[in-house]
């Protein structure tokens, strides 16, 4: 398995799919863009034609050198090499075509941020568990709720990615609702780990009595939240 592919690296390379990703991201020249995944550059010059700042970081060094390369002329531009969820930088936009392998961490990270909207690309299947119902909920589409609005924007066939992946994609457009702590998340992903167990059986497991009744599945994404919260009193 090559590199590219080891990170889950599936390069766009539709103009016309990245300058509608760049339009959704409303950026003003106030903005702080933080695009995670620099990849071949197709959004990074489109970013940095409309905002103050753009900050890039990939992964792949060789990208980072070649994108460095070919966009020395652009003074607004900061790239970096590097493992992007270890940045502290801060930004107003976020845009990224997620790295399938990272898409969880990725919003988790994001959860965790302060920053007004952001646009990404994840895969379909991803898509479908941060937007499902109280059936198919995991804990992420629970984080990435309480996190955010999300909106679907479009979908995104796999022939405009090079190499293809074995799924189509979806653009969503987050704005930001609540900034949330990394306990919070812990817990919450804990609480699902037991999601068959009653809420009663639950809280047992953090070692809290309760006479509650029901299931994770009876209860609202924020109800789930304040849970968690109630676990970490």
């Amino acid at each position: 398995m090559n590199r590219r592919m080891r990170l889950g690296q599936h390069f766009l390379r539709s103009a016309s799919v990245a300058e509608g990703i760049v339009s959704e991201a409303r950026i003003t020249s106030d903005d702080t863009v933080f695009e995670l995944g620099t990849g071949l550059g197709i959004l990074t010059p489109l970013l940095c034609a409309r905002a103050g700042r753009v900050i890039s970081i990939d992964a792949d060094k060789s990208l980072v050198d070649a994108a460095t390369a070919s966009m020395s002329g652009i003074k607004n531009l900061v790239l970096e090499a590097g493992d992007g969820l270890k940045s502290t930088d801060r930004f107003t936009v976020f845009v990224s075509n997620l790295p399938y392998s990272k898409s969880r961490d990725i919003m988790e990270w994001l959860a965790l941020r302060s920053f007004s909207h952001g646009v990404v690309m994840v895969q379909k299947e991803f898509a479908d568990k941060l937007m499902a119902g109280v059936a198919g909920r995991r804990a992420v589409s629970i984080i990435a709720n309480h996190a955010f609005e999300m909106r679907r924007v479009s979908d995104v066939g796999r022939n405009n990615f090079d190499p293809p992946p074995r799924v189509d994609s979806v653009v969503i457009h987050l704005r930001q609702k609540n900034t949330m702590t990394r306990d919070q998340i812990r817990t919450i992903n804990k609480i699902f780990s037991y999601r068959r167990k009653t809420v009663r059986n639950i809280l047992r497991q953090f070692g809290r009595d309760s006479d509650a009744d029901g299931r994770l599945d009876d209860m609202t994404g924020d109800e789930i939240v304040h849970l968690a919260d109630e676990i970490l009193r």
